[in-house]
């Protein structure tokens, strides 16, 4: 072992087996970024909504320049939802009330103000709708001070992401809505009044802030008597999702559907498949890599080849003799790995920080697949390695032979 390790030193090109090194490490690198990037990113597009679920349709009328011409309502009148409603496809349905008085608001983070005197709009829905832990908080008695509200997750994402850095206030969770100081004012049928508005989640579904029907009744019954504007916008259940005849009713009234879900899917999609090239541009570059260590070591056989020749015949097995070979290049394998693990973890540390900055409430992905993927790279290359060093040495032997 001493003598062909003396060999080997002699003839080592640190260049090529640097070369090697760099090319290696950036193939691994990317396709192990791609591989832990797609499994950080794509629970922020498959993940439901905790309010309201996944299969509850939002319907509004197609807004185009023809119906903007012709001057077409985008309203739904009571005739319209009740021939949805007949329909076999459907399961309930309901539509989104708004309010038909002024409403302005407040908003402070730890006695910040976020939102000052800023106008803003109710909306509601029916109560079998919406989906809370404790139903106790989504109740509304007529008269009380305090009103339930879901915000639009973008308010939250807008105050992180921008409110939150520049005056250096903390950012804010599902867990920690209670920082969120809410006032409501109202005004209508000349009355006003002020309510504090108690933030119980946020919805990705939804673009207003949503407030139980039973308050919506009442604010509008006692700000706004007599007025009552047709909504824009249902939501529905269906009894068989998949049901076609659904998209060709939408298709034949002109309607369309919020369809967050489709949309995610989509993303999905697109992130996966150019997840994927940039995965196999990271296995050429480590197939090209390689090529450059076998040459390397092909170089360094053929210039010890005349010795190797006389340690193979004085005794030496050719396992005995490729095994200083497969050494260098298991261990260069593995410092590939371990330098590409430690890289991985730094720039994943700097992209959760802005996804986490974001969408707070999201969980903390584990890298323990990526750590498979990682190993299973490195024993399938090793084990090519070991198998092309030791045919190499083979092929010596039979021709002494």
């Amino acid at each position: 072992m001493n003598l062909v390790w003396k060999l080997l030193r002699q003839h080592i090109s640190v260049p090529q087996f640097a070369g090697f090194f760099f090319a290696n490490l950036f193939g691994m690198l990317i396709v192990l970024l791609g591989f832990q990037f797609y499994h950080d990113v794509v629970p922020i597009f498959t993940a439901e909504d905790s309010f309201m679920k996944s299969d509850f349709m939002i319907v509004n009328k197609k807004i185009g320049t023809a119906s903007s011409i012709s001057g077409r309502s985008n309203t739904f009148s009571n005739t319209e939802i009740d021939e949805m409603g007949e329909q076999a496809f459907s399961d309930k349905i309901g539509k989104f009330t708004s309010t038909e008085y002024k409403v302005d608001a407040n908003m402070s983070v730890n006695g910040v103000p976020v939102l000052d005197n800023g106008e803003i709009s109710f909306e509601s829905v029916p109560d079998n709708f919406v989906e809370v832990k404790q139903l106790s908080d989504w109740k509304y008695t007529p008269g009380s001070k305090v009103v339930p509200i879901i915000l639009p997750r973008i308010y939250l994402t807008m105050y992180n992401f921008g409110f939150a850095q520049s005056h250096s206030l903390p950012k804010i969770s599902d867990g920690l809505i209670g920082m969120i100081d809410f006032q409501v004012f109202v005004h209508g049928n000349k009355k006003q009044a002020q309510f504090k508005g108690k933030v119980i989640g946020f919805s990705s579904r939804l673009s207003s802030i949503l407030v139980p029907q039973a308050f919506m009744d009442w604010s509008n019954n006692e700000y706004a008597p007599g007025q009552q504007t047709e909504p824009t916008r249902l939501i529905m259940s269906l009894k068989n999702p998949g049901d076609q005849n659904f998209t060709k009713y939408l298709d034949k009234k002109g309607y369309e559907i919020e369809n967050d879900k489709l949309n995610a899917e989509k993303t999905t999609y697109f992130l996966k498949m150019m997840v994927t090239m940039v995965m196999v541009v990271g296995l050429i570059i480590s197939v090209l890599s390689f090529y450059i260590l076998m040459l390397s070591i092909y170089l360094l056989v053929q210039k010890n080849s005349s010795k190797l020749e006389n340690l193979l015949l004085i005794g030496y097995s050719p396992g005995h003799v490729a095994r200083p070979y497969q050494l260098l290049t298991i261990s260069l394998n593995i410092a590939v790995l371990i330098m590409a693990w430690i890289i991985l973890f730094f720039v994943r540390n700097y992209y959760m920080g802005i996804i986490e900055t974001l969408f707070p409430d999201m969980e903390d992905g584990s890298m323990l697949s990526t750590f498979v993927v990682g190993i299973s790279l490195l024993v399938l290359v090793s084990i090519c390695n070991l198998i092309a060093i030791r045919n190499k040495i083979a092929s010596i032997w039979k021709r002494k032979e």
